[in-house]
């Protein structure tokens, strides 16, 4: 009996000292939140069926819909095992790691900085990984496939929906 008071009152001491609960480190704002949930990952797999590196994408139509609304915007970061040099929309060589949504190819591609103005919206802060600002013309089709491939050595797909407006 003695022993079940003195761990009741302990216990009561202990619980009643905590002002703070694991909930308190969860507060988001409202990008974040946004971000959240339309944050994707896929592996990127090469023609044999390894796994070559990371590929991950926030939709930036949906968390910023009046500072992006002119075309289709994605923040990209990746990683890959074999760097591989991004493709240059400006020029016309099409080689290096292409970006596709719904088969068509970038209008921009604008490498970042590993802390830049969308860093917030991930937790993902890696000196591996590489960063991107990714646009595309306009597409009407709620179904979004954005997929990043080097033919044909791999290739990974994220797939998004659009917001009914």
């Amino acid at each position: 009996m003695k022993t079940f008071l003195i761990i009741t009152i302990f216990t009561l001491i202990f619980t009643a000292c905590s002002s703070n609960n694991a909930f308190d480190n969860f507060k988001m704002d409202k990008d974040q939140e946004l971000s959240v949930s339309s944050l994707q990952s896929a592996k990127i797999v090469s023609a044999d069926g390894k796994v070559s590196g990371i590929f991950s994408g926030v939709y930036l139509n949906e968390v910023y819909p009046d500072s992006f609304n002119g075309g289709e915007y994605f923040f990209v970061y990746m990683y890959l095992k074999k760097p591989t040099e991004m493709y240059d929309p400006k020029e016309f060589i099409k080689t290096g790691l292409n970006i596709k949504l719904n088969s068509e190819l970038a209008v921009k591609i604008e490498e970042l900085p590993r802390k830049n103005k969308f860093s917030h919206l991930v937790s993902v802060d890696s000196k591996w990984n590489k960063y991107y600002l990714v646009a595309f013309l306009h597409n009407e089709s709620r179904n979004l496939s954005l997929v990043l491939e080097n033919d044909p050595s791999f290739s990974a797909e994220l797939k998004y929906q659009k917001a009914e407006q």
